[in-house]
């Protein structure tokens, strides 16, 4: 079951979602977590520097794990999501950069790199908090709908919709990678929590077939239900079609 906190727009989500990843920092300082990227998550990323410059949090003992990369691009790219991670959040807060952990895109035995970030993983505990966004085609990391769960981190043939949907932030759709390394699903599912932030109409059918639809790699969030605390924080907009569910 998903227990699901609304919100009135995307500020509003963005600060919920900031004050329970705060309060997991609080309560185990030394906390692991994972970490995404992409739109959705910049506007709690940006709280949670506010709350760190006020002198109300400190990073310096936690240690985080991100969800994914894209396959071709350097940790110093402008579009790499090392680059995003340390742009909105690490720079701007006091986390030890060598304990902030991303898939490597340039990794040439992209196997053995995969099987050693499932294994670093592993060895931190998992996440105690897992952060996620949904893609309009329910995906979660870069796990794309499938005729199966992924387990551990792998190479991903990403769909035109997924990569449509990113060219929003390259100068040309023909510059957006068209594979990446993500986190598979077995992985996520064994953080102790997870935390999934969605705003915006487009994200409503992925956001009630996750919440309501059948558990199928079809909609690969629709495994969330299955997790014993997963909580979603969405704006009016993505929760509008799961009515008086929600």
């Amino acid at each position: 079951m998903i227990t699901i906190v609304r919100a009135h727009d995307y500020n509003d989500m963005s600060r919920k979602v900031a004050n329970i990843i705060s309060a997991q920092i609080i309560l185990k300082p030394n906390c692991v977590l994972g970490l995404a990227t992409g739109s959705t998550p910049i506007g709690a990323y940006q709280q949670l520097v506010e709350w760190y410059k006020k002198g109300d949090l400190d990073f310096s003992q936690v240690s985080s794990y991100n969800l994914d990369e894209y396959r071709g691009l350097t940790g110093d790219h402008p579009q790499s999501y090392r680059y995003f991670m340390d742009t909105n959040l690490f720079d701007h807060v006091n986390i030890d950069k060598s304990k902030t952990f991303v898939p490597d895109g340039m990794a040439e035995d992209y196997e053995a790199a995969c099987a050693a970030y499932d294994a670093a993983v592993a060895a931190a505990g998992y996440p105690d908090l897992q952060l996620l966004g949904i893609g309009n085609n329910g995906h979660i990391g870069f796990n794309e709908p499938d005729d199966h769960f992924s387990r551990g981190t792998h190479l991903v043939d990403l769909t035109e919709s997924t990569i449509e949907a990113n060219s929003r932030l390259f100068d040309s759709i023909d510059e957006v990678p068209r594979q990446a390394f993500s986190m598979g699903v077995q992985t996520i599912m064994n953080a102790k929590m997870i935390l999934v932030a969605a705003n915006g109409e487009k994200k409503a059918q992925a956001v009630h077939d996750m919440c309501f639809g059948p558990i199928t790699p079809s909609c690969p969030a629709s495994i969330l239900q299955l997790h014993t605390n997963t909580v979603l924080v969405a704006d009016e907009e993505a929760l509008s079609k799961c009515g008086e569910l929600a």
